[in-house]
């Protein structure tokens, strides 16, 4: 109690300081069973001035599956939520979250001490408060991990499965995979678990309670799909308090715009871009259409790099950004085309690998040809929107055409036509020419 109060002391002064205009103090399940509970959020609102909200376990689910809204792109299936004193289980389905709540006392606070009682003991307990809420949440595709214990034991298993991408939020394997490996964690004396790669020592104590947790739930549930979310109820709680319109913004679209609109030459470069980039592939699927939007907001972020480098550092600075709104597979699409943009090598250069192995031949060459393109575009235009927009690409199975409006305003060259070739071989065409 101590520490913690001497904790809001901190922030509150912090935040004071900044003069925001509201600060909020969150209570969750483990100050609401605590004997002391009361005694606790009394001294609080002595410390601090500011009375906390005390959150009901249906409360934590809904703001947890908030969280989820906010940081993944359209997620649809169970969140579960699994801090140190509860469980939070909530449905969503892409838009919103839906009635089927619930909070159960499986935190890994209580779960570690059961554990001293045995595995089986555990496993009992932990399947019997499962079962009457089985009806509500099994059958779903997708399940959403929230919590720093399951964050934990996620880039425990990014580790020793040796994931390219190291980033948990978007993290996504399979059900299975994920289940037998939480099997073999709570197998494991506590050392042992301590001594992982990834494993954070403060977690280390309770990531067997996070594994037996998490796999008596897929058992249960049995899912598809595990896709981990660093975003939950704290993010949940301030995106609840958005404005309908600001809810229903892209994350990634959003996010790349804070980052790349700010770093650009030409602010208004990158939506010319989008503009310009919006009849390059025919059946544009909606998860094709906002990573190329992004990589047009992106794809002016290293142009005070040195040449060497531009490629190089953009796509490792890409692959591990705190973007959000996009799966591990999403970020390296992003990261390859803005490494395309800058004229990488798709074949020779060691930065792409083991990361570029995660996509689809189809997906990697979309990726080189959208970042050719836009090489293109940026040498043609010299950065002005005006004279991106007054032409256009015209590609067919035998050619690729850059076509200007007005040819006499801006002279043909060699550096337009080197980079015309490009993107020529990207699309596996023999012709390129401008008209």
């Amino acid at each position: 109690m101590e520490h913690a109060l001497a904790t809001l002391r901190r922030f509150v002064a912090i935040a004071s300081a900044m003069e925001v205009g509201s600060i909020d103090i969150l209570a969750t399940e483990a100050v609401r069973r605590a004997d002391n509970g009361k005694a606790f959020i009394a001294a609080v609102r002595q410390t601090s001035g500011i009375e906390p909200h005390v959150l009901s376990g249906e409360e934590e689910a809904h703001y947890a599956a908030m969280g989820v809204l906010a940081g993944l792109w359209r997620p649809s299936g169970v969140v579960g939520d699994m801090g140190g004193g509860s469980l939070e289980l909530a449905l969503v389905d892409g838009e919103k979250v839906l009635d089927h709540r619930v909070s159960l006392p499986l935190g890994a606070l209580p779960v570690t001490a059961w554990l001293e009682e045995g595995t089986a003991t555990t496993k009992a307990r932990i399947d019997a408060l499962i079962a009457p809420h089985v009806g509500d949440f099994a059958g779903q595709r997708d399940f959403y991990l929230v919590g720093g214990g399951w964050r934990a034991l996620a880039r425990v298993h990014m580790a020793a499965t040796d994931a390219p991408v190291r980033v948990a939020h978007g993290y996504r394997v399979e059900a299975r995979r994920m289940r037998e490996f939480a099997k073999d964690l709570r197998a494991m004396a506590p050392r042992d678990i301590a001594r992982l790669e990834g494993a954070p020592p403060r977690r280390a104590p309770t990531l067997t309670a996070a594994a037996i947790v998490l796999e008596r739930l897929l058992a249960a549930l049995s899912p598809q799909r595990i896709t981990v979310s660093a975003l939950g109820l704290r993010e949940g709680f301030l995106f609840s308090r958005l404005e309908k319109n600001e809810q229903e913004n892209d994350p990634l679209i959003e996010g790349a715009r804070a980052f790349g609109v700010p770093r650009a030459r030409v602010p208004g470069f990158g939506e010319a871009l989008q503009r310009w980039t919006a009849k390059l592939f025919g059946n544009e699927t909606v998860s094709e259409r906002r990573l190329r939007e992004a990589a047009c907001l992106l794809s002016d972020i290293a142009w005070a790099d040195h040449a060497d480098v531009k490629a190089r550092d953009s796509f490792e600075r890409l692959l591990q950004f705190p973007f959000i709104g996009l799966d591990h597979v999403e970020r390296v699409r992003l990261a390859a085309t803005i490494h395309a943009r800058y004229g990488g090598k798709p074949k020779k250069d060691p930065v792409l690998h083991p990361a570029i192995d995660l996509l689809t031949p189809s997906q990697r060459r979309h990726a080189l040809i959208l970042g050719r393109a836009m090489l293109v575009a940026y040498r043609f235009s010299g950065s002005v929107p005006e004279i991106l927009d007054a032409s256009h690409l015209a590609i067919t199975d035998d050619d690729v055409t850059l076509h200007v409006d007005h040819p006499t305003t801006i002279p043909d060259s060699d550096a337009v036509r080197a980079r015309l070739k490009r993107l020529a071989k990207a699309l596996k065409v023999k012709e390129f020419r401008i008209m």
